[in-house]
């Protein structure tokens, strides 16, 4: 089955990434990891703010204690919208000043678990790490260029994630210690048709995933059957959250990031926020257990 995606927030972000259905708020806060902000648009009154950010800013998360918990290029790091003001909780791998965070997921038990990359998308230098009640713990899924994702089950027992380079998207297990068992690949995506970007997970436990350059999104079984896809008027697609009082609109941020002027004129609405409607509704995101 196909569909179409329509417009929901032109924002014209550089690189739109992390957006997250915030429960307490009703509202979806999203990235723009190169222009350095944070935006949250309300789809019922149509309320869009955005506030800068001191770095290079990959995802947003609600904290179970008030607030937020974001991740900068250097870090994890407290943010207070009603002050925008920015605290570093910790340090993420301070020894390699050209990787930067970039995609994350907050599993049912509330641990954060997020992917690091190098800035400049060449280098093997990212992992998956796991934060939780204060704790930073490396996971065995290292030595990425660009990570994506991850993705968590609906019962939290397996986590998909996503390496873009290589067009793959793979499962393991969630361990009791936050590591991570054998992976297993799920998906291989063919460079010619788009590269996978963030995944996400419905209540079925199908993976949506999202094409950059390839101007969709599609929804895969647990066992790599595709099911449906969704098509886009933009190229880079880079992922999708489910929101709305019903967690039945899907939301999708894109990125203007690497098209060429002459691909910026074909493509005005590159970098807008866009929605569909889906049959399977998502999962609430729980608050970081910090």
């Amino acid at each position: 089955m196909t569909r179409e995606a329509h417009l929901a927030l032109e924002v014209g972000a550089q690189l739109g990434e992390g957006p997250v259905w915030v429960e307490r708020d009703q509202a979806l806060w999203f990235t723009d990891i190169k222009r350095k902000k944070v935006h949250r648009y309300d789809p019922e009154s149509g309320d869009h703010r955005s506030w800068d950010t001191p770095e290079q800013i990959g995802f947003i998360f609600p904290a179970k204690s008030g607030g937020y918990i974001v991740g900068l290029q250097s870090g994890l790091h407290r943010f207070d919208p009603k002050k925008g003001k920015f605290k570093l909780l910790v340090a993420v791998e301070p020894g390699s000043p050209d990787n930067r965070l970039n995609d994350g997921v907050v599993d049912p038990k509330g641990r954060l678990w997020f992917g690091t990359m190098d800035d400049s998308e060449k280098s093997k230098t990212g992992a998956y790490y796991c934060f939780h009640r204060g704790k930073l713990t490396r996971t065995n899924v290292t030595s990425i260029a660009i990570t994506n994702g991850p993705a968590v089950s609906p019962d939290g027992t397996i986590l998909y994630w996503v390496d873009t380079l290589r067009g793959t998207i793979s499962a393991c297990e969630i361990w009791g210690d936050g590591q991570l068992g054998p992976s297993q690949l799920v998906v291989r995506i063919d460079p010619r048709e788009g590269h996978p970007d963030g995944p996400t997970v419905d209540r079925e436990g199908a993976i949506w995933i999202s094409l950059y350059s390839g101007s969709e999104a599609r929804r895969y079984s647990p066992a790599g059957e595709l099911l449906e896809r969704v098509r886009f008027p933009v190229s880079n697609i880079t992922k999708i959250a489910f929101g709305g009082r019903d967690l039945n609109t899907a939301f999708a941020t894109t990125a203007q990031h690497l098209l060429s002027p002459e691909k910026l004129l074909m493509e005005p609405l590159a970098g807008s926020l866009f929605a569909f409607q889906v049959s399977v509704s998502g999962i609430p995101t729980p608050p970081i257990a910090d």
